[in-house]
């Protein structure tokens, strides 16, 4: 963790060990460097202090690992590798990126998907469509794995955390109602990273949204040049490793197995920013939801131009961050730019990601599309 004083004029002396007293969120090198830091950091300590009590409920996940994936990690008595190696899906499949030593965007390579393959036996993994139609609306991990009849022990939900969060932000923009009405939702996607070599985990929106054509426009700098205008069609689930399931044949099938319409999701991949292409994307493809998962609004000047536009197309925009305070920033910088406060409050996400990342700027902990708002 690096020295919250970092940069404010003279050179840290070591490593940042000693933490404020009171929030107990930040560290420091010296105590000169806490003296001199304080001016800024008073704005911020209190507010901090509250996030802080809340490490019990951002912990709280029902799964049987649930200690190991958070508490242990960040007390560096697990690493995510270790945690990935013992379930046997280190730098394996979907999985090749959810740990430090595993591939990076960079190496997002020609194949259509990186992987189709969730390394795991079929009892472990939605690679086949649902038993049943959700009842009601899901609003947990729980809710999800037992419909989807998925044991708890289960690691699939740290690679679902994609596609549940665009169904929990459905929800949340009040269109949840609209998708039995409709035959088409258009989703505009900002700043997909890491998602670019898990792209296979989306064809599980086909169980979320049945009889429903999802269609997902992927906008962001970390698209590949030779990618750009890519398209991506899901027909299926990701699969598990067994070569006997049904997954390797039936999936291959449009037709959902609870309903008798078509139901597949087609993704398409656009490099750029939002704002500089939208009017290409637009013409073929008009967003219900725009959503920005795990945004860094506040780190980035180039954000500035989007939101502009965001509030001129005038739909609904969810934007997600990995702790609280990011999305207080962040939601200050749009309240600058547009006048006016989220239009949804700074929220929990019940389908964050139930890993904790590594060595975060904070001692907040932090979870890939942690908390969530909306403009």
């Amino acid at each position: 963790m690096e020295c919250a004083g970092k940069g404010s004029g003279t050179r840290c002396l070591g490593p940042a060990r000693k933490r404020c007293g009171r929030c107990g969120a930040v560290s420091y090198c010296s105590a000169s460097h806490q003296i001199s830091h304080w001016k800024v950091h008073r704005e911020e300590c209190e507010r901090l202090e509250q996030q802080m009590k809340n490490l019990d409920l951002l912990n709280d996940f029902p799964f049987t690992f649930s200690q190991e994936s958070t508490v242990q990690i960040s007390e560096k008595q697990e690493t995510r590798c270790s945690f990935l190696r013992k379930r046997g899906i280190h730098q394996v499949g979907l999985w090749v990126c959810e740990c430090r030593c595993g591939a990076s965007v960079t190496s997002f390579g020609n194949s259509r998907l990186e992987s189709d393959t969730w390394n795991l036996p079929n009892i472990l993994c939605p690679c086949r469509g649902p038993s049943s139609p959700i009842a009601k609306a899901l609003c947990s991990w729980k809710d999800y794995y037992e419909w989807r009849c998925i044991p708890f022990q289960s690691p699939v939900s740290l690679l679902l955390h994609w596609p549940l969060t665009v169904y929990h932000s459905i929800q949340l923009a009040g269109l949840g109602s609209l998708t039995s009405e409709i035959s088409k939702l258009c989703i505009h996607y900002l700043g997909p990273e890491k998602e670019l070599l898990q792209l296979a985990v989306f064809g599980e929106l086909r169980a979320l949204f049945p009889g429903v054509f999802v269609q997902i426009e992927l906008i962001g700098p970390a698209v590949p040049h030779h990618r750009d205008g890519d398209k991506i069609d899901l027909h299926s689930y990701a699969h598990c490793i067994e070569q006997d399931c049904d997954c390797r044949y039936k999936n291959e099938n449009t037709s959902c197995s609870i309903c008798h319409t078509s139901s597949a999701v087609t993704l398409q991949l656009h490099r750029g920013y939002y704002h500089e292409r939208f009017l290409d994307i637009s013409e073929d493809s008009h967003p219900h939801l725009v959503i920005a998962p795990n945004a860094g609004i506040a780190a980035y000047a180039s954000w500035l131009p989007t939101i502009e536009l965001i509030k001129e197309i005038n739909v609904p925009a969810v934007f997600s961050d990995y702790c609280e305070e990011a999305c207080n920033l962040a939601a200050c910088c749009i309240n600058a730019v547009t006048n006016q406060p989220p239009r949804l409050p700074i929220q929990l996400n019940p389908f964050r990601q139930p890993m904790v990342v590594e060595d975060s700027p904070l001692h907040l902990p932090c979870y890939s599309n942690c908390f969530l708002f909306a403009m």
